[in-house]
Protein backbone atom coordinates (compact mmCIF):
# COMPACT_ATOMS: atom_id res chain seq x y z
CA UNK A 1 0.00 0.00 0.00
CA UNK A 2 1.46 3.21 -0.80
CA UNK A 3 1.68 6.21 1.27
CA UNK A 4 -1.18 8.04 0.27
CA UNK A 5 -3.29 4.95 0.49
CA UNK A 6 -2.82 4.36 4.18
CA UNK A 7 -3.33 8.20 4.44
CA UNK A 8 -6.43 7.85 2.97
CA UNK A 9 -7.21 5.28 5.48
CA UNK A 10 -5.95 6.76 8.65
CA UNK A 11 -7.98 10.10 7.90
CA UNK A 12 -11.05 8.44 6.65
CA UNK A 13 -13.67 10.19 3.99
CA UNK A 14 -14.70 13.63 5.56
CA UNK A 15 -12.76 15.89 7.69
CA UNK A 16 -13.21 19.51 8.88
CA UNK A 17 -11.31 22.65 7.24
CA UNK A 18 -11.03 25.90 9.66
CA UNK A 19 -9.30 28.95 9.98
CA UNK A 20 -11.73 29.72 12.94
CA UNK A 21 -9.18 28.15 15.27
CA UNK A 22 -6.04 30.00 14.67
CA UNK A 23 -8.75 33.37 15.46
CA UNK A 24 -9.92 32.25 19.14
CA UNK A 25 -7.89 31.62 22.61
CA UNK A 26 -6.42 27.88 23.14
CA UNK A 27 -9.41 26.64 25.54
CA UNK A 28 -12.32 27.35 22.78
CA UNK A 29 -10.23 25.97 20.25
CA UNK A 30 -9.24 22.68 22.01
CA UNK A 31 -13.01 21.93 22.95
CA UNK A 32 -13.96 22.91 19.09
CA UNK A 33 -11.63 19.92 17.95
CA UNK A 34 -13.01 17.81 20.97
CA UNK A 35 -16.46 18.05 19.32
CA UNK A 36 -15.63 17.43 16.01
CA UNK A 37 -13.30 14.28 16.74
CA UNK A 38 -16.72 13.51 19.09
CA UNK A 39 -19.14 14.19 15.70
CA UNK A 40 -16.77 11.11 14.05
CA UNK A 41 -14.70 13.52 11.67
CA UNK A 42 -11.42 12.05 10.77
CA UNK A 43 -9.16 15.19 10.30
CA UNK A 44 -8.93 18.72 11.22
CA UNK A 45 -7.24 21.18 8.89
CA UNK A 46 -6.10 24.04 10.02
CA UNK A 47 -5.50 27.62 7.85
CA UNK A 48 -2.53 30.06 8.09
CA UNK A 49 -2.65 33.32 8.04
CA UNK A 50 -0.06 36.01 8.42
CA UNK A 51 -2.18 37.52 11.54
CA UNK A 52 -3.38 34.77 13.48
CA UNK A 53 -1.85 31.77 15.04
CA UNK A 54 1.31 30.30 13.75
CA UNK A 55 0.29 27.00 12.27
CA UNK A 56 2.13 24.40 14.01
CA UNK A 57 2.23 25.72 17.31
CA UNK A 58 -1.54 25.73 16.30
CA UNK A 59 -1.23 22.55 15.56
CA UNK A 60 0.04 21.25 18.55
CA UNK A 61 -2.58 22.68 20.84
CA UNK A 62 -5.37 21.16 19.28
CA UNK A 63 -3.55 17.59 19.30
CA UNK A 64 -2.55 17.93 22.97
CA UNK A 65 -6.89 18.80 23.47
CA UNK A 66 -7.75 15.44 21.65
CA UNK A 67 -7.55 11.99 21.50
CA UNK A 68 -7.59 10.32 18.01
CA UNK A 69 -8.31 13.53 15.71
CA UNK A 70 -5.50 13.24 12.85
CA UNK A 71 -4.32 17.10 12.55
CA UNK A 72 -3.19 18.56 8.98
CA UNK A 73 -1.82 22.01 8.21
CA UNK A 74 -4.25 22.81 5.09
CA UNK A 75 -1.91 24.68 4.47
CA UNK A 76 1.37 25.78 6.14
CA UNK A 77 2.67 28.30 3.83
CA UNK A 78 6.68 28.15 2.40
CA UNK A 79 6.72 31.86 2.88
CA UNK A 80 6.13 31.56 6.88
CA UNK A 81 9.31 29.27 7.51
CA UNK A 82 11.94 28.04 5.69
CA UNK A 83 11.75 24.49 4.90
CA UNK A 84 14.19 23.22 7.77
CA UNK A 85 12.16 25.56 10.31
CA UNK A 86 8.81 23.58 8.99
CA UNK A 87 10.36 20.13 9.02
CA UNK A 88 11.58 20.01 12.53
CA UNK A 89 7.84 21.34 13.61
CA UNK A 90 6.73 18.81 11.54
CA UNK A 91 8.81 15.82 12.85
CA UNK A 92 8.04 16.94 16.32
CA UNK A 93 4.98 17.21 16.22
CA UNK A 94 4.76 13.51 13.88
CA UNK A 95 6.77 11.85 17.01
CA UNK A 96 4.61 13.04 19.86
CA UNK A 97 1.33 12.27 18.08
CA UNK A 98 2.47 9.09 16.38
CA UNK A 99 -0.22 8.70 12.86
CA UNK A 100 -2.18 12.24 13.76
CA UNK A 101 -0.57 14.82 11.77
CA UNK A 102 0.07 15.93 8.15
CA UNK A 103 2.13 18.51 6.82
CA UNK A 104 0.58 20.30 4.15
CA UNK A 105 2.96 22.79 2.41
CA UNK A 106 1.97 25.39 -0.68
CA UNK A 107 3.27 28.54 -1.78
CA UNK A 108 -0.15 30.15 -1.36
CA UNK A 109 -1.26 33.82 -1.72
CA UNK A 110 -0.10 35.42 1.11
CA UNK A 111 3.29 36.12 0.30
CA UNK A 112 2.92 39.95 -0.07
CA UNK A 113 1.75 39.97 3.79
CA UNK A 114 5.16 38.26 5.05
CA UNK A 115 7.53 41.09 3.05
CA UNK A 116 8.53 38.44 0.29
CA UNK A 117 7.65 36.74 -2.47
CA UNK A 118 8.35 34.83 -5.40
CA UNK A 119 7.19 35.27 -9.20
CA UNK A 120 7.59 31.10 -9.89
CA UNK A 121 5.89 29.31 -7.39
CA UNK A 122 6.29 25.82 -8.51
CA UNK A 123 9.81 26.67 -8.39
CA UNK A 124 9.77 27.80 -5.28
CA UNK A 125 8.09 24.61 -3.54
CA UNK A 126 9.93 22.52 -5.45
CA UNK A 127 13.15 23.85 -3.83
CA UNK A 128 11.19 23.95 -0.43
CA UNK A 129 10.93 20.10 -1.09
CA UNK A 130 14.78 19.40 -1.93
CA UNK A 131 15.86 20.64 1.04
CA UNK A 132 13.15 18.59 3.10
CA UNK A 133 14.34 15.71 1.53
CA UNK A 134 18.00 16.47 1.96
CA UNK A 135 18.29 18.20 5.26
CA UNK A 136 19.65 15.54 7.68
CA UNK A 137 17.37 15.68 11.31
CA UNK A 138 18.80 13.95 14.19
CA UNK A 139 15.54 13.92 16.30
CA UNK A 140 13.52 11.48 17.45
CA UNK A 141 11.35 10.42 14.85
CA UNK A 142 8.05 8.11 14.63
CA UNK A 143 7.88 4.84 12.97
CA UNK A 144 4.83 6.22 11.11
CA UNK A 145 6.13 8.90 8.94
CA UNK A 146 4.32 12.16 8.82
CA UNK A 147 2.92 12.30 5.35
CA UNK A 148 3.16 15.61 3.08
CA UNK A 149 0.47 16.85 0.48
CA UNK A 150 0.97 19.80 -1.39
CA UNK A 151 -1.76 22.52 -1.95
CA UNK A 152 -2.38 22.60 -6.19
CA UNK A 153 -5.08 24.19 -7.74
CA UNK A 154 -3.32 24.19 -11.03
CA UNK A 155 -2.13 20.84 -13.47
CA UNK A 156 1.80 21.37 -12.26
CA UNK A 157 1.42 21.93 -9.04
CA UNK A 158 -0.52 18.79 -8.76
CA UNK A 159 1.67 16.83 -10.68
CA UNK A 160 4.87 17.75 -8.17
CA UNK A 161 2.24 16.40 -5.55
CA UNK A 162 1.90 13.31 -7.00
CA UNK A 163 5.73 13.36 -7.49
CA UNK A 164 6.92 14.80 -4.62
CA UNK A 165 4.57 14.28 -1.69
CA UNK A 166 1.81 11.76 -0.57
CA UNK A 167 -0.88 14.02 -2.26
CA UNK A 168 -2.47 16.82 -3.08
CA UNK A 169 -5.47 18.95 -1.41
CA UNK A 170 -7.38 21.13 -3.32
CA UNK A 171 -9.24 24.63 -1.85
CA UNK A 172 -12.21 26.01 -3.86
CA UNK A 173 -13.13 23.81 -6.13
CA UNK A 174 -16.20 21.96 -7.81
CA UNK A 175 -16.39 18.21 -8.03
CA UNK A 176 -15.53 18.17 -11.57
CA UNK A 177 -12.13 19.82 -11.07
CA UNK A 178 -11.77 16.60 -8.09
CA UNK A 179 -11.91 14.27 -11.29
CA UNK A 180 -9.61 15.94 -13.37
CA UNK A 181 -7.03 15.77 -10.62
CA UNK A 182 -7.70 12.09 -9.50
CA UNK A 183 -7.47 11.59 -13.58
CA UNK A 184 -4.13 13.51 -13.05
CA UNK A 185 -2.50 12.30 -10.27
CA UNK A 186 -3.78 8.43 -10.86
CA UNK A 187 -5.27 5.84 -8.19
CA UNK A 188 -2.31 5.98 -5.60
CA UNK A 189 -1.62 9.79 -4.32
CA UNK A 190 -3.93 10.83 -1.60
CA UNK A 191 -6.62 13.25 -2.86
CA UNK A 192 -8.95 15.81 -0.46
CA UNK A 193 -10.67 18.76 -1.77
CA UNK A 194 -11.64 21.58 0.86
CA UNK A 195 -15.52 22.26 0.56
CA UNK A 196 -17.44 25.17 1.81
CA UNK A 197 -21.09 24.63 3.20
CA UNK A 198 -23.93 26.84 4.50
CA UNK A 199 -26.34 25.21 6.13
CA UNK A 200 -29.67 26.70 6.63
CA UNK A 201 -32.96 27.22 5.75
CA UNK A 202 -33.44 30.25 4.31
CA UNK A 203 -31.97 29.92 0.49
CA UNK A 204 -31.95 33.69 -0.06
CA UNK A 205 -29.50 33.61 3.26
CA UNK A 206 -27.66 30.96 2.64
CA UNK A 207 -26.43 31.94 -0.90
CA UNK A 208 -25.74 35.18 0.45
CA UNK A 209 -22.85 34.16 2.89
CA UNK A 210 -21.71 31.82 0.38
CA UNK A 211 -21.76 34.58 -2.23
CA UNK A 212 -19.50 37.02 0.36
CA UNK A 213 -17.44 33.99 0.85
CA UNK A 214 -16.68 33.44 -2.61
CA UNK A 215 -16.31 36.74 -3.52
CA UNK A 216 -13.18 37.37 -0.68
CA UNK A 217 -11.36 34.83 -3.17
CA UNK A 218 -11.98 36.43 -6.48
CA UNK A 219 -10.24 39.56 -5.23
CA UNK A 220 -7.35 36.93 -4.91
CA UNK A 221 -5.12 36.43 -8.17
CA UNK A 222 -4.49 32.97 -8.07
CA UNK A 223 -7.88 32.40 -7.62
CA UNK A 224 -9.40 34.43 -10.33
CA UNK A 225 -6.89 32.54 -12.58
CA UNK A 226 -7.78 29.07 -11.45
CA UNK A 227 -11.57 29.69 -12.29
CA UNK A 228 -10.30 31.05 -15.42
CA UNK A 229 -8.46 28.14 -16.35
CA UNK A 230 -11.69 26.10 -15.13
CA UNK A 231 -13.54 27.65 -17.87
CA UNK A 232 -15.76 30.32 -15.57
CA UNK A 233 -15.98 33.25 -17.70
CA UNK A 234 -15.87 37.53 -17.67
CA UNK A 235 -20.30 37.51 -16.25
CA UNK A 236 -19.35 34.28 -13.46
CA UNK A 237 -16.17 36.58 -12.41
CA UNK A 238 -17.22 40.30 -12.14
CA UNK A 239 -18.22 41.66 -9.11
CA UNK A 240 -19.20 39.55 -6.13
CA UNK A 241 -20.03 36.63 -8.86
CA UNK A 242 -22.56 34.48 -10.54
CA UNK A 243 -25.14 32.67 -9.03
CA UNK A 244 -23.58 29.36 -10.95
CA UNK A 245 -20.03 30.45 -9.43
CA UNK A 246 -21.36 30.36 -6.40
CA UNK A 247 -23.59 27.63 -6.49
CA UNK A 248 -20.61 25.57 -8.04
CA UNK A 249 -18.60 26.30 -5.28
CA UNK A 250 -20.33 26.53 -1.90
CA UNK A 251 -22.45 23.86 -0.98
CA UNK A 252 -25.91 25.64 0.76
CA UNK A 253 -29.21 24.25 1.69
CA UNK A 254 -30.15 21.64 4.20
CA UNK A 255 -28.24 19.06 6.07
CA UNK A 256 -28.72 16.49 3.43
CA UNK A 257 -28.67 18.69 0.25
CA UNK A 258 -25.32 19.86 1.48
CA UNK A 259 -24.03 16.21 2.51
CA UNK A 260 -25.05 15.66 -1.54
CA UNK A 261 -22.03 17.51 -2.58
CA UNK A 262 -19.75 16.03 -0.37
CA UNK A 263 -20.65 12.78 -1.94
CA UNK A 264 -20.82 14.29 -5.21
CA UNK A 265 -16.70 14.85 -4.57
CA UNK A 266 -16.06 11.33 -3.10
CA UNK A 267 -17.42 9.65 -6.23
CA UNK A 268 -15.26 12.00 -8.78
CA UNK A 269 -12.23 10.54 -6.97
CA UNK A 270 -11.96 11.80 -3.56
CA UNK A 271 -10.26 10.14 -0.82
CA UNK A 272 -10.96 12.54 1.73
CA UNK A 273 -13.61 15.95 1.71
CA UNK A 274 -12.76 18.83 4.24
CA UNK A 275 -16.22 20.39 5.10
CA UNK A 276 -15.41 24.02 5.64
CA UNK A 277 -18.31 25.95 7.26
CA UNK A 278 -19.18 29.65 6.84
CA UNK A 279 -21.84 29.91 9.29
CA UNK A 280 -19.43 30.65 12.47
CA UNK A 281 -20.96 33.18 14.68
CA UNK A 282 -19.35 34.50 18.03
CA UNK A 283 -20.69 31.81 19.88
CA UNK A 284 -19.62 29.32 17.53
CA UNK A 285 -16.71 30.65 15.62
CA UNK A 286 -16.13 27.04 14.41
CA UNK A 287 -19.23 26.49 13.01
CA UNK A 288 -20.19 23.75 15.09
CA UNK A 289 -23.53 23.69 14.73
CA UNK A 290 -23.27 22.91 11.09
CA UNK A 291 -21.01 20.32 11.64
CA UNK A 292 -23.64 18.58 14.31
CA UNK A 293 -26.50 18.94 11.84
CA UNK A 294 -24.00 17.29 8.72
CA UNK A 295 -22.30 14.99 10.75
CA UNK A 296 -25.16 11.75 10.57
CA UNK A 297 -25.39 12.76 6.73
CA UNK A 298 -21.83 12.69 6.15
CA UNK A 299 -21.69 9.37 8.52
CA UNK A 300 -23.87 7.73 5.72
CA UNK A 301 -21.92 9.49 2.65
CA UNK A 302 -18.71 8.14 4.24
CA UNK A 303 -20.03 4.25 4.90
CA UNK A 304 -21.17 4.12 0.73
CA UNK A 305 -17.76 5.45 -0.10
Amino acid sequence: MTRGRELAVRVGAVGVWLAALAEIPAAPARAAAREIERLGYGALWLGESPAHKEIFTNAGLVLAGTDRLVVATGIATIWGRDAVAADGAAQALGEAYPGRFVLGLGASHAEAGRGQGHDRPLTALREYLDVLDKRPYRGPVSDVPVPRVLAALRPRMQELGRDRADGVHTFFVPPSHTAAVRARIGPDAFLAPEQAVVVGPDPAAARGIARAHVATRLRLRNYFAHLEALGYGGADLAGSGSDRLVDDLVAWGDAATVAKRVRAHLDAGADHVAVHPLTGTPDDPGGLAALRALAPHLTKAAAQH
